[in-house]
């Protein structure tokens, strides 16, 4: 029986009744594979009792302990009885309360509750009287309905299962539900996607066998094997997919683009005005290698704020130029790509003016394609990439349009990877005569385990060195309630503005009104509109606790009032302003006839003012580390040192706080990324907040599981270069295409 028909794939009503199958289904569980990849989130020891002293009123919870008392009373005015039973874990106590019409019908609980028998007690932790309780709750007596003495201590001596629970559906109905399910397969029901031979090399159960161990486990022992198992799994799968990917990028034919003695690229190095970091001149060799052989380069360029990624990707794209073919550089905004367009064209000087009086006979064009530009403007740039008169045409989503051709596209260069659908970046990658090389740029640092996981088809490198020059950056945590640090905030923008210098000061929203918090920011979209600058990028820290987060259009009125600022011109810059504006707002900041900018984070990448010398961050605390990573790299670009100011409302001592102080005491972005994924808890590398699904990695994890990455890594190399379409392993391509739905295949081409 095929994976696609086989017992996996039944209605759990089948097995399980309506009833219960429609509690399941309210879960997400809806057949035999959904119930048992719903996998214990812990396991209790009967041996030793939960500690209830860190329970949280309000939280819904499944405890283990020991009933100490159980009394019944009667109600004194009214009909009716009350049982409270008190059961400890040793060190704290607990209330167990439960309320019936007549006495009679509380003796089940009576009966069960017994001094000195343990359970798992299943609730909502509420407080009466000063004291910690649980109304009505549901719970197993462990081994209390075994007859057998010796069947009793073995129960008792198991480790029980706590499986993610809801109050209609408590812990042990899901054990008993698992169970029951199991106990119906045998080995031939469960298709196996691993191998049997990459099994025998790692010493792993079959997945028929793992199931058994994480849901009816013997031992600790059992338990954590059977996990080990489906992580492996998991990884196995993913790595699995990413291993076709490369094989079919490898397969395809792509115009070898060697660099060429005195052309472009070395005529350029001759005049540039700074000398190349060791690693620029690495990671710069890496590339020309790559784009000189007859298959198209696939790399992932991650850099250090500042560290200089566009300078090499412009050595990359001065090579295919001088190789007879043309660049394109997408970006995924209009500000950021007219940055671009202009950084090139600096850069370059005189050899991006080829043809032009003045300018280099051999050099080329730098074109410039937005939606915004005039007709006239648009006219004569789609002309420029039409007849290869521009080596380098920038734009934003207006380059995948269908008017949009070249001469002989050779060199995508895709900046902010993450801002982009695999649709798009594969229309531009079309335009081409055969596939050109790839290049995928981003400025937040990747902690390697992901790289591996996310960007498993590319070939990674890596820029950690900063340019010689950079005077670096002061981060200091300012508290918002506190109201001489908050003036001297401003008086310190003021003493960098006298000394001939600018500001930024970055807000989460744009409008007091706007509804958007942290963590609602739109998904990457075909507009040209900065959507990722509507909000921060995490999560509220809880209901009712913290101020409104604090908007653009309110923070510049009050600014223009602030005594300390008077005289200043105070500019505001956000992604529903039209595109000229922004041009506009931009360029008046950057000639310093504004000499503050209020911003949402439009500004987070690729925005170069070397005169910026101090940014104000409002609500720094809703801000991922990251996020603020690459905000802070917005200045300190100059010779001047930078100042970083987080405003921040965090209360000491939680999640929220610990980030801003991370980021206070380094600028190290590769160990700020890796203690970000820590503190996000890592989520759904798979981007299942994307596409709506569940996340195919129920287990792995990607900080404490990179050795069990790489080794699922080699494992689906080989398996897959010995039959690069799986067609004797239709279990993993079964299993891949369950993982990879194409939301989520989407999102992990431009996660």
């Amino acid at each position: 029986m095929s994976a696609a028909t086989g017992r996996l794939h039944e209605p759990l009503t089948r097995l399980l009744g309506a009833r219960t199958a429609n509690a399941l289904a309210k879960m997400g569980l809806v057949t035999v594979d959904d119930l048992l990849r719903h996998y214990p989130r812990r396991y209790a020891d009967p041996g030793q009792l939960t500690d209830m002293g860190k329970l949280q009123l309000g939280e819904h919870v499944s405890v283990h302990a020991r009933v100490l008392q159980a009394t019944v009373r009667p109600f004194a005015n009214r009909g009716g009885a009350r049982l409270e039973a008190v059961v400890t874990d040793g060190r704290h106590q607990l209330v167990l309360t439960f309320f019936a019409k007549h006495r009679g019908a509380l003796r089940y609980h009576e009966e069960k509750l017994q001094p000195q028998a343990s359970g798992v007690f299943s609730g909502v932790v509420g407080e009466f009287q000063g004291k910690r309780q649980l109304t009505h709750p549901d719970y197993l007596m462990v081994g209390g309905e075994l007859d057998d003495d010796e069947a009793v201590l073995y129960q008792a001596s198991l480790p029980i299962p706590i499986y993610p629970a809801t109050a209609s559906m408590a812990t042990w109905k899901l054990q008993h539900c698992v169970r029951t399910v199991l106990d119906t397969l045998s080995e031939d029901d469960v298709p196996d996607p691993v191998p049997f031979e990459v099994l025998a090399r790692a010493g792993l159960a079959t997945r028929f066998e793992a199931l058994l161990l994480v849901h009816k486990p013997t031992s600790p022992l059992d338990h954590a094997r059977g996990r080990r198992r489906l992580r492996f799994e998991e990884a196995f799968v993913l790595q699995s997919a990413l291993a076709q990917r490369r094989a079919r990028a490898q397969a395809q034919d792509a115009t070898a683009r060697s660099p060429r003695p005195g052309g472009l690229r070395e005529r350029f190095e001759a005049i540039a005005p700074f000398t190349l970091t060791e690693g620029q001149v690495s990671v710069g060799e890496d590339l020309a290698y790559d784009l000189a052989q007859p298959r198209p380069m696939q790399r992932l360029l991650q850099g250090e704020v500042g560290s200089g990624k566009t300078v090499v990707a412009l050595r990359a794209m001065l090579q295919v130029i001088d190789a007879g073919g043309q660049a394109a550089l997408l970006a995924p905004t209009e500000v950021l790509a007219a940055q671009h367009a202009r950084t090139l064209a600096a850069l370059l000087g005189p050899l991006a003016e080829g043809g032009l009086l003045g300018g280099d006979d051999d050099g080329t064009r730098v074109a410039l394609l937005t939606g915004s530009l005039p007709a006239a403007a648009r006219k004569r740039a789609l002309l420029q990439a039409a007849s290869g008169e521009a080596g380098i045409v920038v734009g934003t989503h207006a380059l995948l349009g269908e008017h949009v051709q070249f001469a002989d596209l050779g060199l995508v260069v895709v900046d902010e990877q993450h801002r982009f659908g695999v649709e798009q970046r594969d229309a531009l990658r079309a335009k081409g005569r055969v596939a050109p090389h790839l290049l995928v740029m981003t400025a937040t640092p990747i902690p390697r385990t992901v790289a591996m996981t996310v960007f498993g088809d590319l070939e990674v490198s890596s820029l950690t060195q900063v340019p010689a020059g950079r005077s670096g950056v002061q981060t200091v945590v300012v508290p918002a309630d506190n109201p001489r640090w908050m003036e001297r905030t401003w008086q310190r923008v003021r003493e960098e503005v006298d000394g001939g210098h600018r500001a930024y000061v970055v807000c989460p929203r744009i409008h007091p009104d706007d509804p958007a918090g942290p963590g609602a920011a739109p998904a990457a979209s075909p507009s040209e509109v900065d959507d990722a600058d509507l909000v921060a990028e995490s999560a509220p820290a809880g209901p009712g606790e913290r101020p409104p987060l604090r908007a653009v259009l309110e923070v510049v009125e009050a600014l223009r009032a602030t005594p300390a600022l008077a005289g200043l011109e105070i500019d505001v810059l956000h992604g529903q302003l039209a595109p000229a504006d922004k041009d506009a707002a931009m360029t008046r900041f950057a000639r310093g006839e504004s000499q503050v900018l209020v911003s949402t984070t439009v500004v987070e990448v690729g925005v170069d003012v070397p005169e910026a010398t101090v940014m104000v961050v409002f609500d720094a605390d809703r801000f991922g580390l990251s996020q603020l990573h690459q905000l802070r790299g917005r200045v300190g670009r100059g010779t001047a040192p930078g100042l970083c100011l987080l405003v921040s409302t965090a209360s000491p001592g939680t999640p929220a706080a610990a980030r801003v102080e991370a980021l206070a005491e380094t600028t190290d972005g590769f160990r700020l990324a890796q203690l970000d994924l820590e503190l996000r808890a890592e989520g759904d590398v798979l981007g299942a907040a994307q596409s709506g699904r569940t996340s195919g990695l129920r287990l792995l994890r990607v900080v404490k599981d990179a050795d069990l990455i790489e080794e699922a890594r080699r494992e689906s190399a080989g398996v897959v270069a010995a039959d690069p379409e799986l067609s004797g392993h239709p279990a993993l391509v079964a299993a891949i295409a369950a993982t990879l739905d194409p939301d989520q295949e989407d999102f992990l081409e431009r996660a």
